[in-house]
C-alpha cells in the first residue's frame, strides 16, 4: 500500500507575547491573593510558585520577543 504525502501546511500566526503575558499575569493575581489572604505557615510554598511563576513569565516574555536569526 503506497502511502500518499501531502505538503505541511503553513504555521498558524499566533500572538506569542500576548499569550505568555496572560499567563504571567494569572500569576500575579495568584500571589496578590496569597499576599492578602496569608496561607497556613506549612503552605508558604504557594507563595514562592507564584513568585517563581511570574519570573518565568518575564523570561518568557523576553524570549518570545527576542529578534530571530
Amino acid at each position: 500500500m503506497k502511502q500518499e504525502w501531502h505538503p505541511a501546511p503553513e504555521p498558524i500566526k499566533t500572538n506569542d507575547t500576548a499569550a505568555v503575558a496572560v499567563g504571567t499575569a494569572l500569576w500575579a493575581l495568584a500571589l496578590v491573593v496569597l499576599l492578602i489572604f496569608r496561607p497556613a505557615p506549612e503552605h508558604t510554598w504557594w507563595i514562592w510558585t507564584c513568585v517563581t511563576g511570574v519570573a518565568f513569565g518575564f523570561f518568557g516574555m523576553w524570549f518570545v520577543r527576542r529578534p530571530r536569526n
